[in-house]
């Protein structure tokens, strides 16, 4: 093997995070524009618009959500297992508000009936908000701890409820998750249009900017004096295969912080992720809109990062038996996996970012109620 156990464990926490990250930017303004639809298109052409901005590239955004759903089964097969155990229920409403993406892009525009068609719109509305308010909801409760814990033999068993994932941090974390992919869908609606499109998402950007500000802050100031985190007493080596209880953790209000103090430099993430989202707003004020959708990104993506750097090495924590929370040393899979899928990644990862590149390079410029015109037999 080219690396030690211990430092693929880093490796594919890493990847996992560069996924993420790459959903929650391409994905993010997909979710964000689907979101805005209803209410920034006033009639049939306007949301025409609004549907072709993302008709030709949502399907494609669509291999970071997969290829990150797929590393982590394969690179943390426990979290898969435990993940999709606890939040069953919320997975499932997930992936019934992603549904209503495919077929409302394709079957909108086969009838040119009003109720047909406005139908679809809140259909595209609802595949837009609820996957970033399930992902919200699910990462403040990740960050409460999940009342999951492991037996003698292993057998996890999970003693939450559906209904107790919407506590208020879980709910908080809801509001910033939506938000945000609002500011984000909205500043790429800003660049990608004009005229009264273009005006309405930019004053759209402006104000979910400024929700995705309060709602981050708040959350922070909250994580930070008033809510347990996790720490590790005591571990086996990590470069060792050990079991998830082999550790030793305990609760405590400001734990999430102790990485911020242990590396300094990881306070540029929630320094990013706060100043990302009021330039976009400030630009957005200035009316310069692709600078606007970089510092939106830039704001995602920090927002991301912080969660990360506050949580590391955990991935899942318990809130029932701490030890049994699962982390970056103990939920992956072996050294020889790691290794192998190692070299799968590095060879595809530079292929997804080259091609989704050339995409997007192909389908520069505005979209205009003309370019729809133009090319109505394309267009959705």
């Amino acid at each position: 093997m080219i690396f030690d156990y211990d430092t693929l464990k880093v490796i594919w926490w890493g990847f996992v995070g560069i996924l993420l990250i790459g959903f929650a930017l391409t994905n993010g303004f997909d979710f964000g524009v689907g979101m805005w639809l209803p209410f920034l298109g006033k009639d049939d052409m306007e949301r025409r618009v609004i549907i072709n901005v993302i008709g030709p590239t949502w399907e494609g955004n669509q291999t970071w959500f997969i290829a990150a759903g797929g590393v982590m089964f394969a690179a943390w097969p426990l979290v898969y297992a435990a993940a999709f155990s606890g939040f069953y229920v919320a997975l499932m409403l997930l992936l019934f508000a992603l549904f209503f993406r495919p077929v409302g892009f394709d079957y909108r525009s086969k009838l040119a009936d009003t109720r047909w068609r406005n139908a679809w719109d809140w259909g595209l509305f609802t595949g837009g908000f609820v996957p970033p308010l399930i992902f919200g909801i699910a990462f403040g409760n990740l960050l409460q701890g999940v009342p999951f814990h492991y037996d003698d033999t292993m057998r996890m068993e999970y003693t939450g409820s559906f209904f107790g994932l919407f506590n208020p941090f879980g709910l908080l974390a809801g509001v910033l998750g939506v938000s945000m992919l609002a500011m984000h869908g909205a500043t790429y609606l800003y660049q990608k249009t004009d005229d009264v499109i273009a005006e309405r998402a930019r004053k759209a950007a402006m104000a979910a900017g400024a929700v995705t500000i309060a709602a981050f802050a708040l959350g922070g100031v909250w994580v930070a004096t008033g809510l347990d985190g996790f720490r590790i007493v005591s571990m086996p080596p990590v470069d060792s295969a050990f079991m998830p209880t082999a550790k030793v953790v305990e609760r405590g209000v400001g734990a999430w912080m102790d990485n911020y103090t242990r590396w300094p430099l990881t306070i540029a993430f929630p320094v990013l992720g706060l100043l990302g989202a009021a330039l976009a707003l400030a630009l957005c004020a200035a009316r310069r809109s692709l600078l606007a959708f970089l510092a939106s990104g830039v704001s995602v993506a920090s927002i991301l990062l912080t969660a990360g750097a506050a949580m590391f090495p955990f991935i899942m924590p318990s809130s029932l038996s701490p030890g049994s929370g699962l982390t970056a040393w103990d939920a992956v899979a072996s050294h020889k996996s790691l290794g192998v899928m190692f070299w799968v990644i590095v060879v595809m990862l530079p292929i997804v970012v080259v091609y989704t590149s050339w995409v997007y390079s192909i389908m520069r410029g505005k979209v205009t109620a003309a370019h729809i015109r133009e090319n109505e037999h394309e267009s959705y």
